[in-house]
């Protein structure tokens, strides 16, 4: 799924009122039903209900959601008419018309601080004051308003996006003028802002609402970001025929663990053997090779030289693909160890966890990246190497600077985990839950990586589908054992369901 800018949205909609055709004003009664129809299926219809709207057609977006809960016989809704502007939108005029002939709902207009209405807590406040077109900072009475509201102790719903926020980059932005919505409705498309960990107090819970965008200027319209979901990576997965064998599937090593954190190797090296991969050789050092040969009796076994940690590795030419960091340490050997894999690495690898803090302690052997390697850093972990970022709308930018320069691919980790590719594409992903926030996570989805990419994938589809697989794996553990119950271990578990249910292409657009 695309993400586009919100101007390009503009765009989007003004080809599909003249190439549907449409009016205007019946596209905005398609966003409204659809915004009808989830209320329908989440709030009470005796719940009290207050649509506050602007004088855009965010507004005209509140007015007919006004008339269609009372057309399906929503009790208690109030209309509170904004008054910043003698100007009001043509389509927020006609329903604005269109509620007033129906006369059923009463309307209030609010103009001044002395005009804002007192609302009881169990209010539904639906938020439609201002849209996606919005081009600065809400200020005056308009943030007051907004204020106002986020001290009421209501639900607030949020039609679009959350009043006062922006589509892209919200940084200087006054939190004070920025609706902080419970749930947001958005149409067709989420907006970039949505999936940056500092907006989520705004955004709150976010819904997909389709309404009929026309599908030739969205697959025509160039963006550089995009939204995973199941119809992205289903058709892709590939198939296994009757006369394969393990050989098909590709030699997999993983340079993991040390004295202390065996853990980290086993929880990889299981994740991998339960990607498909055909075979996987686990390289670890002495002391611990007997804990992870019984934990993972599928792998066969490397032994380093040293007894507590990596200090030299096979041959790489013989291995399809390789993953190195999981729980090695950062000791000054096992930097030099890892500079010496990159420098005979012929091929993409997967480099996480201690690789990562040795790289950020060697920046010099960034250089030394094969093209398309792909790295799995955290947000620490990814400030440690290229810098502090203020907010994860920076970070992000960031991030895509980062693979361009090194030609890598960089697999941002957290809510929506991002991937950015070597030509400055950017996947956020989306699946995946709180409960992943847990140790081991991150060694899973490396071993998971490791696995798609020894069986052939390429290094783009290797990281967007497993971060993909990996966050559906967490998605279906969460069912069973909640999100403070969940381990790492369970999400291995769960990778083959999370196989079967890609392939059946199975979506939601619940978040």
């Amino acid at each position: 799924m695309k993400v586009f800018k919100t101007s390009q949205i503009r765009e989007i909609d003004e080809f599909t009122i003249k190439n549907e055709p449409i009016l205007s004003v019946d596209l905005m009664e398609r966003a409204a039903l659809g915004c009808v129809k989830w209320f329908e299926k989440n709030i009470d219809r005796e719940k009290p209900v207050a649509v506050f709207t602007g004088p855009g057609n965010n507004g005209g977006d509140g007015w007919a959601i006004a008339r269609l809960l009372a057309d399906r016989f929503y009790q208690a809704i109030t209309v509170f008419q904004l008054q910043i502007s003698r100007i009001i939108s043509q389509d927020s005029e006609i329903n604005r018309q269109r509620l007033i002939s129906q006369g059923t709902v009463p309307i209030f207009e609010i103009g001044s601080l002395a005009d804002i209405p007192q609302i009881s807590p169990d209010t539904i406040i639906v938020d439609a004051l201002f849209g996606a077109g919005l081009s600065r900072p809400l200020e005056g009475f308009s943030a007051d308003l907004v204020n106002h509201l986020n001290n009421s102790g209501c639900t607030i719903i949020s039609i679009d996006i959350p009043s006062g926020l922006m589509g892209e980059d919200n940084s200087g932005n006054p939190v004070q003028g920025i609706i902080r919505a419970n749930v947001t409705l958005t149409f067709e498309f989420p907006k970039r802002s949505f999936l940056f960990a500092e907006n989520e107090k705004y955004v709150g819970n976010w819904y997909i609402i389709p309404i009929g965008l026309h599908p030739q200027i969205i697959n025509s319209i160039n963006t550089g970001y995009y939204y995973t979901v199941a119809a992205d990576v289903s058709g892709s997965l590939m198939k296994r025929n009757r006369f394969s064998h393990k050989g098909t599937f590709g030699h997999a090593l993983l340079i993991a663990g040390s004295y202390g954190m065996a853990g980290a190797a086993v929880l990889a090296a299981r994740a991998c053997i339960r990607s498909g991969v055909g075979l996987l050789t686990s390289h670890v050092p002495r002391a611990i090779y007997p804990v992870i040969q019984g934990a993972v009796p599928e792998s066969v076994f490397s032994i380093d030289q040293a007894d507590d940690y990596f200090t030299n590795g096979p041959s790489s030419e013989r291995f399809s693909a390789i993953a190195a960091g999981p729980g090695i340490g950062v000791l000054e050997q096992t930097a030099a160890a890892l500079e010496n894999l990159l420098r005979a690495a012929a091929k993409p690898m997967i480099l996480d966890a201690d690789a990562l803090n040795i790289l950020a302690a060697h920046p010099d052997m960034l250089e030394l990246l094969p093209e398309k390697t792909i790295i799995t850093p955290h947000p620490g972990e990814f400030d440690r190497l290229f810098g502090k970022s203020a907010s994860g709308y920076q970070r992000n930018q960031r991030q895509i600077e980062v693979s361009e320069k090194f030609g890598i691919i960089v697999v941002l980790k957290g809510a929506y985990t991002s991937v950015s590719m070597t030509d400055g594409h950017c996947f956020f992903n989306s699946t995946g839950n709180p409960g992943m926030a847990t140790a081991g996570s991150g060694d899973v989805l490396t071993g998971i990586i490791l696995s798609l990419l020894a069986q052939g994938y390429s290094a783009e589809h290797a990281a967007v589908l497993g971060v993909y697989l990996h966050g559906l794996a967490g998605d279906l553990a969460a069912e069973d054992q909640s999100y403070p119950g969940l381990i790492a271990s369970d999400i291995i578990h769960y990778i083959g369901k999370a196989f079967i249910k890609t392939e059946n292409h199975e979506i939601s657009l619940q978040q």
